[in-house]
């Protein structure tokens, strides 16, 4: 009898790491889907830039506006969701996005351009700490992966958008932007069977932590704050580096190398690829070795490459952008996920901070970047960026959180 109710258990629990496993990829697949969607924006920058006769700064000005408001937006949103969750928030900053997609496609000046971008903005703020929430509640314990496993779905999205661009929208037009909302819908309908199976598990009983639990020190809240600024100076010069090469990455190549629009995007899918990578690296590693070293070495690693990239031929500089894109990406899930175990219980408000911060920081960084390459130089931005990653030195002053361990072994050692 006992062995048949103890297959019984295990087979119930077969099935519910099975479930949550699934709820993991849709949220992935989900991400995938609204960030090439958003993807598409920067990659149209070159032709708009022609078409309405726009300089550097107004095309940093429209990532500024959708990243700003995506910025300030997330930490909002998650703190009113740690209080009040909604299931179905999901879909619904999914329909937000779907009408700045129609309206960006249908944009006929400047201003109109703008606000589909701020909209953009909006369905991000909405979709991206609540995924979060949801992905560390499927998450079985293993965070790392879980937010990796979610991240990666958005980088290989982020990846594919100069692709479309370059082969569907620079060929046939501003208008064929319209076509990609039926992968809005199709998010929306993902989104949808998640917030169902969401709304199901925020009443079910408590279950076990997972396999893998952190062994977290206790700090002083004074502590907690100065390792929280730590976090946003080592966010501030990832995002700032980062968008650098998303926003302006095409015009240096096409500006230094005399590469044609559709060459200078493939290039930039090569980056947004190599971040995909890095990034489902970076979460796994994390779960094993601990959060603190993949940043140190993601960080700080990647700063004699970004030293070298300005004065680099065209082979040197693809092969570079490479190498940077999968190191500074490894630390994306490990920043996220060490945040988290550092402030327990405000998972809907950290996840926003961080990623509103990611989001707002690509957004002046933009806005900043473009005027400095109107004042001077596409190459003087690259000049000046190199430098950002030496702000990860600071990573050495994070407390150790310890590495996640299996709860097995955990209890092991406490009982000896």
């Amino acid at each position: 009898m006992s062995i048949s109710l103890s297959a019984e258990r295990g087979e119930r629990r077969r099935i519910a790491e099975s479930t949550a496993f699934s709820i993991i990829l849709a949220l992935g697949f989900s991400h995938f889907l609204n960030d090439m969607m958003q993807s598409l924006l920067p990659a149209l920058y070159p032709m708009l830039k022609g078409t309405y006769g726009l300089s550097y700064a107004q095309i940093g000005m429209i990532t500024l506006t959708s990243q700003l408001i995506s910025s300030v937006l997330q930490p909002a949103v998650g703190l009113f969701a740690d209080h009040r969750p909604q299931p179905y928030s999901l879909a619904v900053g999914m329909g937000v996005t779907f009408i700045g997609l129609l309206l960006l496609a249908s944009a006929v000046s400047y201003p109109m351009l703008v606000f589909a971008a701020a909209l953009v903005g909006v369905g991000s703020a909405v979709f991206h700490p609540e995924a979060s929430r949801v992905a560390r509640m499927a998450s079985g314990g293993r965070h790392g992966l879980a937010q990796s496993l979610f991240q990666v779905g958005g980088n290989v999205g982020s990846s594919l958008g100069p692709v479309l661009a370059a082969f569907i929208v620079i060929p046939r037009g501003q208008s064929s932007v319209g076509w990609f909302s039926a992968a809005a819908l199709l998010a929306m309908a993902v989104l949808f069977a998640v917030g169902n199976w969401y709304r199901r598990e925020r009443f079910a009983p408590p279950q076990s932590a997972g396999r893998y639990m952190a062994e977290r020190p206790r700090l002083s809240r004074r502590r907690v704050a100065w390792t929280v600024a730590i976090l946003l100076a080592v966010i501030f010069s990832k995002s700032f580096y980062t968008t650098s090469l998303n926003s302006y990455y095409t015009f240096y190549l096409i500006s230094r190398f005399d590469l044609p629009i559709e060459t200078a995007q493939i290039y930039l899918f090569a980056f947004l690829a190599s971040v995909a990578v890095g990034t489902l690296i970076g979460g796994p590693v994390g779960d094993r070795i601990g959060r603190k070293a993949v940043i140190w070495v993601s960080i700080v690693g990647v700063l004699p490459f970004t030293l070298v990239l300005p004065y680099a031929n065209l082979f040197w500089t693809g092969i570079l952008t490479i190498v940077i894109g999968m190191t500074l990406a490894s630390a994306s899930s490990a920043i996220i996920v060490y945040a988290l175990e550092l402030v327990p219980g405000r998972i809907g408000m950290v996840a926003g901070l961080f990623f509103g911060l990611s989001f707002g920081m690509a957004g002046i960084g933009a806005a900043v970047l473009g005027r400095v390459a109107d004042a001077t130089s596409i190459d003087t931005v690259y000049q000046l960026c190199a430098f950002l990653p030496a702000i990860g030195l600071l990573t050495a002053l994070l407390p150790d959180l310890g590495r996640p361990q299996p709860i097995g072994a955990r209890n092991l050692r406490t009982a000896r």
